[in-house]
């Protein structure tokens, strides 16, 4: 069985503590580190190399998201779940835009966490409901009027590609799907954001979930 490596950043103690009783009670988890502000987030995350990287967003010195963005420019492949109280808009899409895998609130239930924590950790987007929603809102409102006429730009292809993406299928599992090289796929991501205007694969879904409803 395969162990996935958690690292827990936050400045709160009871908050850590209860982090760790929920990752230790679980076979399939291993807490590698804690770090207690941003600054010991982005050493810890460099030093450790975790799997998940569990980060609040308001810590004292170097915030969480300063540590985000720091962690993303050293490794691009880290994978960041966000667990924070605030439910704002514009931390939210800010978190996202950063390149997070994930965003909860900490008055998650246990069950989700743990189930955040495995989807991110194999490269997935994990967004409750309520968070999409929030981003949704603020993302019809940048985006309605151009949406339209970019999405006539994706070839076929990309178009296949995009679909998997709202579905939540990792690059390895398009690659499976549509018998293609996940190289060749992160090529086709790649495209597909820039021609879309958006900058990760959080936003592509929040993307498909708004042309579904329209």
């Amino acid at each position: 069985m395969t162990t996935i490596r958690v690292l827990i950043c936050d400045d709160h103690p009871l908050m850590r503590d209860a982090l760790r009783g929920a990752i230790e009670d679980e076979e399939d988890l291993s807490l590698v580190g804690e770090a207690r502000n941003g600054f010991e987030a982005v050493e810890k995350a460099q030093v450790l190399r975790p799997d998940v990287i569990l980060m609040d967003l308001m810590m004292p010195g170097k915030d969480g998201m300063a540590a985000i963005t720091e962690i993303l420019s050293l490794n691009p492949d880290a994978h960041i779940l966000t667990l924070t109280s605030s439910q704002e808009e514009e931390k939210i899409a800010a978190a996202v835009e950063a390149g997070v895998l994930g965003y909860i609130t900490k008055d998650v239930q246990r069950e989700e966490l743990l189930y955040a924590i495995r989807e991110v950790s194999q490269g997935k987007a994990f967004l409750p409901p309520a968070i999409t929603g929030i981003l949704l809102s603020g993302l019809r409102k940048r985006k309605q009027a151009s949406e339209d006429v970019v999405v006539e730009e994706l070839t076929p292809r990309e178009h296949e590609v995009l679909r998997l993406i709202g579905d939540g299928a990792s690059n390895r599992e398009i690659a499976n799907l549509l018998y293609l090289s996940e190289g060749t796929v992160r090529t086709h991501v790649h495209n597909i954001l820039q021609k879309l205007g958006l900058q990760n694969r959080n936003q592509a879904i929040l993307f498909i979930v708004n042309k579904k409803d329209n």
